[in-house]
């Protein structure tokens, strides 16, 4: 039986996730109310967070042979870009998924010039063709353009299109076609990808591109078999790519068969399998029998680009909800995340920076680290962090920091207030077309500038606007810039909010919290509008008095607090402030939480 090796990739949202589980489901390989986005997270966020293998069996119709599809679905967030790079070096072609409505998108240039440069050829399946907005031409030939763009050779823009509605599942050719299934897309896979070399003449050799967790047989390795035959029990050598070995043994070997692992003795060259019993195994290693075998080539991932302190919680409510609370903890909890997540980097060693025991964690941007918190969260961690910063270079004696492209699409009447804002932090606008009554604007500048603004972005957009980013590289420094025009609101006393108190302050600012809640000296419980800081006293109650007054006993209107989750804190944080994070509550609070001393510090 052949076998076909594809990786879907796309840019977040159109589509990926749901066109794989409509073909397991027509191939009568998914369970039901099962997803490729299993994790919980993912489920939340309506997003593909982590790299998953999954694979079909498809019997074509026009020549009734059997083939084995084995399918990676991949994150379309710039931040998980790490999860993409490494999978295509593991697969012979790619679905490169469009949405028709808004064409190519940042990172759809990023994963398709990582396919090109690998010298894959894509097969463009343009999604949501039903959509009201949907410009089936425009999106074909803007796609056309970025392959241009990117460098393609001649083979490479001699694509194949399919024309797909991945939500019901359909599929076409040419656009005068009758939706019914996904046969049409089946039948260009066979047809357009190669079958997958499957020599089995040699000695078994494959290079791990993925790595897997499981309670009872620890660490395991993903990978593509590229030559021979491997058995469960059979000993190894691992070797890394600059030729340094060391022995190993296969306990157990499995294949992927819809949306689970299959336990198998053995799989041949071309398939992807799941290896235990190499407990120090790490991606870009070479697997194989024979010691004389040659490494693959290394595996690189693209750099981090933030960096930011993980700490132990030392607020006045640290240890009333959380299990793992202590340094070591926290360390260990980190240990096994740099065993999958080859985005993050921590450096381990002690500081004399900090006042408080923690590690410096390198990531490729907010979004990647805040997922690893939400998830430290679910799992029962106290932890605080400290404001996400830029990565500086030095680089021929001048200073280097991280730069990106900013995609926004927009109603047209939205464009003045983005351009002013992005202005300001330091962008410069790069292109702009418009149609109809969206506009679509690509900025570039430092990666410092979008800190803090996603949320501005959306209240300045009134949730109509859709904004992406992708890494380009590293630049010269751009100076100043000026991110927040807000200031903390802070409380000077720990106590229980009182209504009374809110209805005052809530007309100096926004507030992050509402009545009855929990508050310590030093907790940022709102912004100011004016950008000063403020101490307040949130616990204050109405002086009671025995007269009474016209107007004194008016009913208080509250505004709804903008409450803080991990994403939010992260972006509206100050340099002075720490996110504190715990099971059930995310605060944020000032590193001094005194008030007085807060103040003599400011004076050096």
């Amino acid at each position: 039986m052949e076998i076909r090796n594809i990786a879907i990739i796309a840019h977040v949202d159109h589509g990926k996730t749901t066109l794989t589980d409509n073909m397991l489901e027509q191939c009568g390989m998914r369970e039901e109310g099962v997803s490729m986005d299993s994790n919980a997270l993912e489920q939340e966020r309506g997003i593909t967070i982590y790299a998953k293998n999954t694979s079909v069996f498809y019997t074509s119709k026009l020549t009734g042979e059997k083939t084995k599809i084995n399918i990676v679905d991949t994150p379309g967030h710039a931040d998980f870009g790490s999860e993409v790079e490494r999978v295509l070096r593991s697969i012979d072609s790619v679905l490169l998924v469009v949405d028709a409505q808004e064409g190519p998108m940042p990172q759809t240039r990023f994963v398709l010039k990582k396919s090109l440069e690998l010298g894959l050829k894509p097969i463009l399946v343009l999604n949501k063709i039903d959509k009201p907005g949907a410009d089936v031409s425009r999106a074909h030939d803007e796609v056309f353009e970025l392959f241009m763009e990117l460098g393609a050779t001649d083979e490479q823009l001699d694509f194949t299109t399919v024309y797909a509605i991945g939500r019901d599942g359909t599929a076409k050719r040419e656009m005068s076609d009758e939706l019914v299934n996904l046969e049409p897309l089946f039948d260009t896979i066979i047809e357009k990808v190669p079958p997958a070399a499957n020599d089995t003449s040699k000695a078994f050799r494959m290079q791990a591109f993925n790595l897997a967790y499981d309670n009872f047989l620890g660490r395991m390795a993903v990978g593509r078999v590229y030559e021979g035959i491997v058995k469960n029990g059979q000993n190894v050598i691992i070797k890394k790519p600059d030729g340094e070995t060391r022995n190993g043994k296969i306990t157990k070997l499995f294949t992927f068969e819809g949306t689970q692992k299959k336990e198998v003795e053995s799989a041949i060259a071309g398939d992807i399998v799941m290896i235990a019993g190499i407990a120090d195994i790490f991606i870009g290693e070479t697997i194989a029998t024979d010691a004389t075998a040659e490494p693959l080539p290394a595996i690189t991932v693209d750099e981090p680009t933030i960096v930011l302190d993980f700490l132990v919680n030392n607020s006045p409510f640290a240890g009333r909800e959380g299990k793992f609370v202590t340094t070591r903890q926290i360390r260990e909890r980190l240990e096994r995340e740099l065993e999958v997540n080859v985005g993050l980097r921590v450096d381990f060693a002690p500081s004399s920076e900090r006042s408080i025991e923690g590690f410096k964690v390198f990531g490729r941007g907010e979004m990647h680290i805040a997922v690893l918190l939400e998830n430290m969260r679910r799992e029962g961690f106290e932890i605080q962090v400290s404001q996400p910063q830029v990565i500086f270079k030095e680089v021929d004696g001048q200073t280097h920091e991280p730069f990106e492209e900013i995609t926004i699409d927009c109603p047209n009447d939205y464009q003045g207030v983005v351009i002013e804002k992005l202005g300001m932090r330091g962008f410069i606008m790069k292109d702009m077309k418009i149609h109809e009554a969206t506009v679509r604007m690509v900025f570039e500048g430092p990666t410092r500038g979008i800190f803090g603004y996603r949320g501005q972005f959306m209240v300045d957009t009134r949730g109509q606007g859709i904004m992406s980013s992708r890494f380009l590289e590293f630049r010269p420094h751009a100076g100043a810039i000026q991110k927040r025009l807000a200031g903390s609101m802070t409380s000077m006393e720990t106590g229980k909010v009182l209504a009374f108190s809110l209805g005052n302050l809530q007309e100096r600012g926004v507030l992050y919290i509402g009545p009855n809640v929990e508050v310590y000296e030093g907790m940022v419980i709102g912004n100011t509008s004016k950008g000063d800081e403020m101490a307040v006293n949130p616990t204050k109650g109405k002086q009671l008095t025995n007269m009474r007054a016209s107007g004194t006993d008016e009913a208080i209107t509250l505004i709804p607090p903008l409450e803080i989750n991990i994403e939010r804190g992260l972006e509206l944080m100050n340099e002075d402030e720490y996110l504190e994070i715990t099971p059930k509550s995310t605060r944020l609070r000032k590193q001094i939480l005194q008030e007085s001393i807060r103040q003599r510090a400011k004076k050096g």
